[in-house]
């Protein structure tokens, strides 16, 4: 049985118009979504025939395979869920979510150099990757990261909490060459509860990576 499956939608094609359009949706959750999971799943499979069979020829690249296609499918998931066609603006007390406003303003120094940042993050990856707004456990901060692919230039044991998919099959159909019209865009779709019940889990969790017993 299948160890990944692929989630459906928490909403219908159309509703992140105009910012994202439903051709684009159904094409990036049904097929290139759909297509991380079932890598994640097969390399699982090659990796258990290789155990089975004490053949390691191949270790590196199914390694590899695995962060990639694993990496892909939490990072989209993550991303769906991300966003609201009711979303947008910034983070506010009086929306219910201060705690998350409050530490991006304490980790970032204001909001809008927090979007600045996650944006210029996001807008200039090299080739293919992600813009990811990060909880990280060590120092308990928010952080900004930029993603090459789906597993490259991360800080380990930091949580996603937000993340822009800046691969060109998340707005080429739409946007042409343009990402960063893409990523300003994104913006207007933010579904910042979302963000802050992540935050508030994260928070939850503590320490987790028990550098010193």
């Amino acid at each position: 049985m299948a160890v990944y499956t692929l989630p459906e939608l928490p909403y219908d094609y159309a509703a992140l118009e105009p910012v994202i359009n439903p051709q684009i949706v159904e094409l990036h959750h049904d097929k290139h979504h759909a297509a991380y999971v079932k890598g994640a799943n097969d390399t699982l499979e090659q990796l258990a025939e290789a155990r089975d069979k004490e053949s390691w020829g191949s270790i590196n690249g199914l390694e590899k395979n695995l962060a990639f296609h694993l990496s892909g499918h939490i990072l989209h998931s993550i991303y769906w869920h991300n966003m609201t066609g009711d979303g947008g603006g910034e983070p506010l007390a009086a929306d219910g979510v201060g705690e998350l406003a409050d530490a991006i303003s304490e980790s970032f120094g204001s909001f809008a150099a927090f979007k600045a940042q996650l944006t210029k993050a996001s807008a200039t990856t090299q080739g293919s990757g992600w813009g990811v707004l990060a909880y990280e456990p060590l120092s308990g901060r928010l952080i900004a990261e930029q993603v090459y692919d789906h597993q490259g230039n991360v800080g380990q044991g930091s949580t996603p909490l937000l993340v822009f998919d800046a691969w060109e099959h998340a707005f080429y159909l739409q946007y042409k060459n343009q990402k960063v019209d893409f990523i300003d865009a994104m913006w207007a779709v933010v579904n910042w509860q979302d963000v802050a019940r992540r935050h508030a889990a994260a928070k939850e969790r503590g320490d987790s990576l028990l550098l010193a017993p």
